[in-house]
Protein backbone atom coordinates (compact mmCIF):
# COMPACT_ATOMS: atom_id res chain seq x y z
CA UNK A 1 0.00 0.00 0.00
CA UNK A 2 1.16 3.32 -1.03
CA UNK A 3 2.24 5.60 2.01
CA UNK A 4 1.14 8.59 0.46
CA UNK A 5 -2.30 9.09 0.69
CA UNK A 6 -4.23 8.91 -2.73
CA UNK A 7 -6.80 11.00 -4.10
CA UNK A 8 -8.81 11.06 -7.39
CA UNK A 9 -9.73 14.21 -9.23
CA UNK A 10 -12.11 13.77 -12.03
CA UNK A 11 -12.57 16.64 -14.94
CA UNK A 12 -8.46 17.15 -14.32
CA UNK A 13 -7.28 18.16 -17.83
CA UNK A 14 -7.70 21.83 -17.04
CA UNK A 15 -9.19 24.84 -14.33
CA UNK A 16 -10.07 23.74 -10.64
CA UNK A 17 -9.52 19.65 -11.35
CA UNK A 18 -5.96 20.62 -12.54
CA UNK A 19 -5.35 23.21 -9.86
CA UNK A 20 -6.75 20.63 -6.85
CA UNK A 21 -4.21 17.58 -8.75
CA UNK A 22 -1.29 20.50 -8.06
CA UNK A 23 -1.70 21.42 -4.65
CA UNK A 24 -2.34 17.76 -3.65
CA UNK A 25 0.76 16.57 -5.31
CA UNK A 26 2.77 19.38 -3.40
CA UNK A 27 1.62 18.38 -0.10
CA UNK A 28 2.09 14.71 -1.02
CA UNK A 29 -1.01 12.96 -2.21
CA UNK A 30 -0.75 10.67 -5.19
CA UNK A 31 -3.14 11.17 -7.37
CA UNK A 32 -5.23 9.77 -10.51
CA UNK A 33 -7.06 12.47 -12.59
CA UNK A 34 -9.36 11.92 -15.41
CA UNK A 35 -10.57 13.52 -18.66
CA UNK A 36 -13.26 12.89 -21.37
CA UNK A 37 -11.44 13.90 -24.29
CA UNK A 38 -8.42 16.08 -23.62
CA UNK A 39 -6.06 12.95 -22.34
CA UNK A 40 -2.93 14.85 -24.14
CA UNK A 41 -3.60 18.04 -21.54
CA UNK A 42 -4.40 15.73 -18.64
CA UNK A 43 -1.36 13.70 -19.58
CA UNK A 44 0.92 17.41 -19.37
CA UNK A 45 -0.86 17.79 -16.28
CA UNK A 46 0.18 14.70 -14.39
CA UNK A 47 3.77 15.09 -16.14
CA UNK A 48 3.87 18.86 -14.14
CA UNK A 49 2.54 17.92 -11.01
CA UNK A 50 4.81 14.60 -10.73
CA UNK A 51 7.54 14.69 -8.65
CA UNK A 52 9.73 12.73 -6.02
CA UNK A 53 7.13 12.62 -3.12
CA UNK A 54 4.36 12.07 -5.08
CA UNK A 55 2.72 10.50 -8.55
CA UNK A 56 0.02 11.91 -10.69
CA UNK A 57 -1.01 9.69 -13.69
CA UNK A 58 -3.50 10.47 -15.99
CA UNK A 59 -6.17 8.78 -17.89
CA UNK A 60 -9.32 9.39 -19.97
CA UNK A 61 -12.85 8.42 -18.33
CA UNK A 62 -16.37 9.71 -18.99
CA UNK A 63 -18.10 9.95 -16.02
CA UNK A 64 -21.77 9.50 -17.34
CA UNK A 65 -20.16 5.80 -18.33
CA UNK A 66 -20.22 3.49 -15.21
CA UNK A 67 -17.54 1.47 -16.75
CA UNK A 68 -15.12 4.34 -16.86
CA UNK A 69 -16.16 4.61 -13.07
CA UNK A 70 -14.97 1.40 -12.07
CA UNK A 71 -11.58 1.72 -14.69
CA UNK A 72 -10.50 4.80 -12.25
CA UNK A 73 -11.03 3.48 -9.31
CA UNK A 74 -9.65 0.27 -10.46
CA UNK A 75 -6.38 2.13 -11.51
CA UNK A 76 -5.56 3.85 -8.19
CA UNK A 77 -6.31 0.20 -6.17
CA UNK A 78 -3.95 -1.43 -8.40
CA UNK A 79 -1.30 1.30 -8.58
CA UNK A 80 -1.65 2.50 -4.77
CA UNK A 81 -4.24 0.00 -2.75
CA UNK A 82 -6.06 2.75 -1.82
CA UNK A 83 -8.14 5.87 -1.55
CA UNK A 84 -8.48 8.66 0.98
CA UNK A 85 -9.91 11.17 -0.77
CA UNK A 86 -12.52 12.06 -4.19
CA UNK A 87 -12.69 15.00 -5.79
CA UNK A 88 -15.94 15.27 -8.29
CA UNK A 89 -14.55 18.10 -10.43
CA UNK A 90 -15.76 16.86 -13.86
CA UNK A 91 -18.62 18.77 -15.24
CA UNK A 92 -20.43 19.72 -18.17
CA UNK A 93 -23.35 22.27 -19.54
CA UNK A 94 -25.13 24.20 -22.37
CA UNK A 95 -25.07 27.69 -22.83
CA UNK A 96 -28.20 28.92 -22.56
CA UNK A 97 -27.50 32.40 -20.17
CA UNK A 98 -31.10 33.62 -20.53
CA UNK A 99 -33.03 31.18 -18.42
CA UNK A 100 -36.40 32.16 -19.71
CA UNK A 101 -35.77 30.79 -23.04
CA UNK A 102 -36.87 27.38 -22.23
CA UNK A 103 -36.67 26.06 -26.33
CA UNK A 104 -32.62 26.47 -25.96
CA UNK A 105 -33.03 23.21 -24.05
CA UNK A 106 -34.48 19.53 -24.80
CA UNK A 107 -34.94 16.77 -22.59
CA UNK A 108 -31.88 15.21 -24.02
CA UNK A 109 -29.83 18.43 -23.20
CA UNK A 110 -30.67 17.55 -19.73
CA UNK A 111 -30.23 14.00 -19.81
CA UNK A 112 -26.63 14.75 -20.93
CA UNK A 113 -25.81 17.21 -18.26
CA UNK A 114 -27.24 14.97 -15.19
CA UNK A 115 -25.63 12.20 -16.87
CA UNK A 116 -22.23 14.09 -15.75
CA UNK A 117 -23.18 16.46 -13.32
CA UNK A 118 -25.31 13.97 -10.79
CA UNK A 119 -25.19 10.09 -12.42
CA UNK A 120 -21.35 10.66 -12.63
CA UNK A 121 -20.03 11.86 -9.37
CA UNK A 122 -23.23 8.67 -7.71
CA UNK A 123 -20.93 6.28 -9.34
CA UNK A 124 -17.98 7.63 -8.90
CA UNK A 125 -19.28 7.15 -4.53
CA UNK A 126 -20.47 4.22 -5.28
CA UNK A 127 -17.56 2.36 -6.68
CA UNK A 128 -14.81 4.28 -4.27
CA UNK A 129 -16.93 3.65 -1.11
CA UNK A 130 -15.61 0.31 -0.07
CA UNK A 131 -12.21 2.19 -0.24
CA UNK A 132 -12.96 5.29 1.26
CA UNK A 133 -14.03 3.47 4.25
CA UNK A 134 -10.48 1.78 4.78
CA UNK A 135 -8.93 5.63 5.01
CA UNK A 136 -8.60 7.09 8.74
CA UNK A 137 -10.01 10.42 7.04
CA UNK A 138 -11.94 9.85 4.12
CA UNK A 139 -13.45 12.89 2.34
CA UNK A 140 -16.06 13.26 -0.73
CA UNK A 141 -15.89 17.08 -2.53
CA UNK A 142 -18.38 17.31 -5.01
CA UNK A 143 -17.46 20.57 -7.34
CA UNK A 144 -20.78 22.41 -7.59
CA UNK A 145 -21.87 26.06 -8.16
CA UNK A 146 -23.91 29.03 -6.32
CA UNK A 147 -26.14 28.38 -9.48
CA UNK A 148 -27.20 25.04 -7.87
CA UNK A 149 -28.24 27.42 -5.04
CA UNK A 150 -29.29 30.53 -7.06
CA UNK A 151 -30.35 28.96 -9.49
CA UNK A 152 -28.48 31.06 -11.71
CA UNK A 153 -25.64 30.52 -14.41
CA UNK A 154 -24.97 28.58 -17.79
CA UNK A 155 -27.95 27.11 -18.22
CA UNK A 156 -31.47 26.06 -16.22
CA UNK A 157 -30.34 22.38 -17.16
CA UNK A 158 -27.03 23.28 -15.47
CA UNK A 159 -28.45 24.91 -12.31
CA UNK A 160 -30.99 22.29 -11.99
CA UNK A 161 -28.09 19.52 -12.10
CA UNK A 162 -26.15 21.17 -9.69
CA UNK A 163 -28.98 21.59 -7.11
CA UNK A 164 -29.40 18.07 -7.66
CA UNK A 165 -25.94 17.68 -6.75
CA UNK A 166 -26.07 19.60 -3.47
CA UNK A 167 -28.98 17.49 -2.31
CA UNK A 168 -27.33 14.01 -3.20
CA UNK A 169 -24.58 15.60 -0.93
CA UNK A 170 -26.75 15.82 2.17
CA UNK A 171 -28.18 12.55 1.69
CA UNK A 172 -24.32 10.78 1.52
CA UNK A 173 -23.16 13.16 4.36
CA UNK A 174 -26.02 11.81 6.60
CA UNK A 175 -25.88 8.46 5.29
CA UNK A 176 -22.51 7.43 4.38
CA UNK A 177 -20.41 8.70 7.73
CA UNK A 178 -17.14 8.13 8.32
CA UNK A 179 -16.90 9.38 5.10
CA UNK A 180 -17.14 13.32 4.80
CA UNK A 181 -19.42 14.33 1.58
CA UNK A 182 -18.98 18.35 1.40
CA UNK A 183 -19.59 20.49 -2.00
CA UNK A 184 -17.96 23.52 -2.74
CA UNK A 185 -20.17 25.99 -4.72
CA UNK A 186 -18.16 28.54 -6.52
CA UNK A 187 -19.39 31.69 -8.14
CA UNK A 188 -17.65 33.21 -11.08
CA UNK A 189 -14.10 31.12 -12.08
CA UNK A 190 -11.58 33.24 -13.84
CA UNK A 191 -10.48 30.75 -17.14
CA UNK A 192 -11.06 29.14 -20.26
CA UNK A 193 -13.79 27.49 -19.66
CA UNK A 194 -16.34 30.49 -18.83
CA UNK A 195 -14.86 32.49 -21.40
CA UNK A 196 -15.45 30.01 -24.28
CA UNK A 197 -18.92 29.71 -22.85
CA UNK A 198 -19.70 33.50 -22.70
CA UNK A 199 -17.32 34.94 -24.99
CA UNK A 200 -14.61 36.60 -24.79
CA UNK A 201 -17.03 40.40 -24.36
CA UNK A 202 -19.68 38.76 -22.09
CA UNK A 203 -17.04 37.17 -19.66
CA UNK A 204 -14.78 39.90 -19.68
CA UNK A 205 -17.66 42.62 -18.82
CA UNK A 206 -19.16 39.72 -16.19
CA UNK A 207 -15.76 39.66 -14.66
CA UNK A 208 -15.53 43.15 -14.17
CA UNK A 209 -18.98 43.54 -12.63
CA UNK A 210 -17.97 40.93 -10.09
CA UNK A 211 -14.45 42.50 -9.48
CA UNK A 212 -16.07 45.91 -8.99
CA UNK A 213 -19.27 44.98 -6.72
CA UNK A 214 -18.52 42.28 -4.77
CA UNK A 215 -17.53 42.62 -0.99
CA UNK A 216 -13.94 40.76 -1.86
CA UNK A 217 -13.87 42.68 -4.95
CA UNK A 218 -12.43 39.90 -6.24
CA UNK A 219 -13.27 37.03 -8.54
CA UNK A 220 -12.58 33.07 -7.87
CA UNK A 221 -9.34 31.38 -9.46
CA UNK A 222 -8.99 27.81 -10.12
CA UNK A 223 -5.90 28.08 -7.45
CA UNK A 224 -8.36 29.80 -4.75
CA UNK A 225 -11.41 27.32 -5.23
CA UNK A 226 -8.57 24.15 -5.08
CA UNK A 227 -7.13 25.55 -1.81
CA UNK A 228 -10.89 25.22 -0.52
CA UNK A 229 -10.90 21.78 -1.32
CA UNK A 230 -7.48 21.01 -0.07
CA UNK A 231 -9.19 22.00 3.38
CA UNK A 232 -12.21 20.28 3.20
CA UNK A 233 -10.00 17.20 2.26
CA UNK A 234 -7.39 17.33 4.71
CA UNK A 235 -7.99 19.71 7.74
CA UNK A 236 -11.76 20.03 8.02
CA UNK A 237 -12.16 16.77 9.57
CA UNK A 238 -15.58 17.63 11.57
CA UNK A 239 -17.13 19.43 8.64
CA UNK A 240 -19.04 17.22 6.34
CA UNK A 241 -22.83 17.91 4.38
CA UNK A 242 -22.11 21.69 3.92
CA UNK A 243 -22.80 23.68 0.86
CA UNK A 244 -19.80 25.73 0.92
CA UNK A 245 -20.04 28.94 -1.14
CA UNK A 246 -16.78 30.42 -2.23
CA UNK A 247 -17.59 33.63 -4.45
CA UNK A 248 -15.74 36.61 -2.66
CA UNK A 249 -19.20 37.74 -1.57
CA UNK A 250 -21.30 37.87 -4.94
CA UNK A 251 -24.29 35.55 -4.05
CA UNK A 252 -25.06 38.26 -1.19
CA UNK A 253 -26.45 40.43 -3.57
CA UNK A 254 -28.41 37.91 -5.36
Amino acid sequence: MSENPVAIVTGGSRGVGAATAKILSERGWNVIITCSSSIEEAKLVAKICSSDISEVFAMQADVAKEKDCIATIDKAIEKWNRIDALINNAGTTKFVWDHSDLNGLDAEDFQKIYAVNVIGPFQMVQGAKQYLLKSNNPCVVNVSSIGGIKGIGSSLAYAASKGALNTMTISMARNLGPIRVNAICPGFIEGEWLQKGMGTEMYEAVKSRVQNTTPLKKTCTPESIAEVIFNLIETSELMTGELVTVDGGASLNL
